[in-house]
């Protein structure tokens, strides 16, 4: 509950969903999936049961009106024996829901008070949301040991760090000449465009280089026109950056992240980044921005950025030098990585744990 739902087709939440979800399905678990994906038919899903339920199409309210439709539903319809909410934005509904007998785990996904799109109010919300969270759940899982360490120094309470799966891929370089592209021929960004993700920051470390490779930037967003429209001036006239816009064709992004040069990853308030592990697990090299949550995932095997001009010294290095060892070194850790620490059975067993423990405390409370 909480997401876009399934079948995944725009974020990393819903990725996790529908891998988790399925392989629920496949242990002999019943897996219901709220959805708001407007239009949507189909009731069933890799096993997983379809509620598709309405939301105010509004980016402050979107995401809390479609949950609190849910929520009803799982009351009053479905009485669930445990509910799995995504997003810190919808604490409130952990009262109901707790009020019903239901237990609930909640996943913040990063730190949302920090996305520039959540500024002045909303910002002042997912602090009290976040707050609420850690308070009222009866778990909260953390994607990353950082945003846990970060919860456990604000408000003293211990999560459940269980992280965002990948898989190791070899997809092929047959269909990037679509775009026009060749293999270890440019650079790519996937991001939503929002200014956490330094989108723009990258756009000007790449005019600032004397790269010829193209930057290949794929992303949009739907709330941040205003930044979006930055990006695109930046790279005004520069006729080696190309935007694609958003990319849903898996087969496709997945060589994309297989045949590029290095994947820039700007991300810098979320966790765990999904489009980071697949990178990863593609074989991309990463130069990612300087922050704890990159360090954490990448374990030290990548290189590091902070700011537009660091960003252009990577750049020209790369340009001048190559540094094919050391980037072919950075994509095999970057593989390896993948498969120690980020596999989906093993995030799918954290899961099914911890849905364990929530029903064992339904179960101590129904005996009472």
């Amino acid at each position: 509950m909480g997401t876009r739902g399934v079948p995944a087709s725009y974020g990393g939440f819903e990725t996790a969903v529908e891998e988790i979800g399925k392989r629920l399905v496949q242990r002999g678990y019943d897996v219901t999936v709220y959805c708001r994906n407007p239009g949507q038919t189909i009731t069933e899903h890799e096993g997983m049961r379809l509620v598709n339920a309405p939301a105010l199409r509004h980016r402050m309210a979107e995401t809390l009106s479609h949950t609190t439709v849910s929520t009803a539903h799982a009351i009053i319809r479905d009485h669930p024996d445990v509910v799995l909410l995504l997003n810190a934005g919808n604490a409130p509904l952990l009262k109901p829901l707790q009020a019903a007998g239901i237990p609930t785990a909640i996943h913040l996904d990063g730190l949302e008070s920090k996305r520039e799109k959540w500024r002045g109010a909303g910002a002042k919300y997912y602090r009290w949301a976040e707050k609420a969270s850690v308070k009222w759940g009866g778990e909260v899982i953390a994607d990353a040991q950082a945003i846990a360490d970060h919860v456990q120094r604000e408000y003293g309470r211990t999560c459940t760090v269980i992280p965002y799966g990948a898989e190791v891929i070899e997809p092929g370089s047959d269909r990037i000449a679509e775009l026009d592209l060749d293999p270890r021929g440019y650079h790519l960004i996937v991001a939503r465009f929002e200014p956490e993700n330094h989108v723009l920051d990258a756009v000007h470390a790449y005019r600032a280089s004397h790269e010829t490779r193209p930057l290949v930037v794929v992303g949009s967003a739907p709330y941040s026109q205003w930044y979006v429209d930055k990006v695109h001036t930046a790279a005004r006239n520069d006729p080696r950056i190309r935007f694609t816009g958003g990319l849903y064709d898996q087969e496709l992004l997945d060589q994309l992240y297989a045949n590029c040069v290095d994947y820039i990853h700007g991300h810098s308030v979320g966790g765990t980044n999904p489009s980071l592990l697949r990178a990863m697990g593609a074989g991309a090299p990463v130069l990612a921005y300087d922050v704890e949550f990159s360090h954490e995932v990448t374990a030290d095997q990548a290189l590091f950025w902070k700011d537009a001009p660091a960003l252009t010294v990577l750049l020209e290095a790369i340009a001048e030098h190559g540094y094919d060892a050391k980037l072919n070194d950075f994509a095999a850790a970057g593989r390896q990585r993948i498969r120690d620490a980020y596999q989906w059975d093993q995030v799918t067993d954290d899961y099914e744990a911890l849905i364990h423990r929530l029903d064992a405390t339904r179960r101590r409370k129904a005996r009472r």
